[in-house]
């Protein structure tokens, strides 16, 4: 699946712009993320990717189509959006919220299966949290919370896969988890994930391609290994860091 970001402008307001004039094209088993500071709209752009938000000017086509020509369900069926934090109002097993991802796969009045069952149960494994399918979602943590809604993706069978800042509840272990999960998952159902992300030696790791976005505009663009470079680093976050080799792979440590 490929999705295309055409020359795309967003504010919240009307004397506002926070995604200015981005324009570029997303293609099938690749990890993409986005780098950048606080506030440069990389949340904003991930909305505008997934429907949830209507650009002021250009369009976000899905296979060609453009995504506000679609209905919620069929943008379901081809997108899981995992949010940054999510904050359980009904008291629901694991499982169940997991079995929600199917609901793009039933009808209107339709109820789960056994198979969606199966389906959420096999994606709590893929995980690595199986042992949490019958506590409250209410009662886990934050970083259990964010590898729920992993597993939730998962089990939505999506050909795109949008998460913003999937790692940023987890401990150390669990980040590069999550990240060798999506790697496996890119590879063996061929789908793509583009994420936001602030640790720019854990994309320089597991992404294909980064995106970096500053001040609402696409700054750079390209594979990992010859985008995250020193300069350009110093450019986007504007301040100074040091190059350290390990094993032969490069790490960024901020001076």
């Amino acid at each position: 699946m490929t999705v295309e970001a055409n020359n795309l402008f967003f504010g919240y307001r009307d004397d506002q712009t926070i995604v200015d004039g981005c324009s570029f094209a997303l293609g099938r088993r690749k990890i993409y993320c986005i780098l950048g500071p606080n506030g440069s709209g990389k949340t904003t752009l991930l909305r505008l990717l997934n429907g949830s938000l209507k650009p002021r000017l250009g369009k976000v086509l899905v296979e060609g189509k453009d995504i506000h020509n679609l209905n919620k369900k069929a943008i379901a069926r081809l997108m899981a959006f995992l949010p940054q934090e999510h904050h359980g109002v009904f008291p629901y097993s694991v499982l169940d919220m997991v079995v929600m991802g199917r609901n793009a796969h039933l009808s209107l009045l339709g109820r789960p299966q056994k198979k969606d069952y199966l389906l959420a149960e096999e994606a709590l494994e893929v995980i690595g949290i199986g042992h949490l399918k019958e506590k409250c979602y209410m009662e886990i943590s934050g970083g259990e919370r964010q590898m729920v809604f992993l597993a939730r993706a998962i089990a939505q069978e999506a050909s795109f896969f949008i998460m913003d800042e999937p790692t940023s509840h987890l401990d150390f272990n669990n980040q590069h988890k999550v990240m060798r999960v999506m790697r496996q998952i890119v590879q063996e159902r061929g789908c793509s994930v583009i994420t936001a992300m602030h640790d720019p030696n854990l994309a320089l790791s597991f992404a294909d391609e980064i995106l970096m976005f500053k001040k609402g505009r696409l700054m750079k663009m390209g594979p990992a290994a010859e985008v995250v470079t020193r300069e350009n680093l110093a450019r986007l976050y504007e301040m100074d860091l040091q190059v350290a080799e390990f094993e032969g792979n490069r790490k960024f440590v901020f001076a």
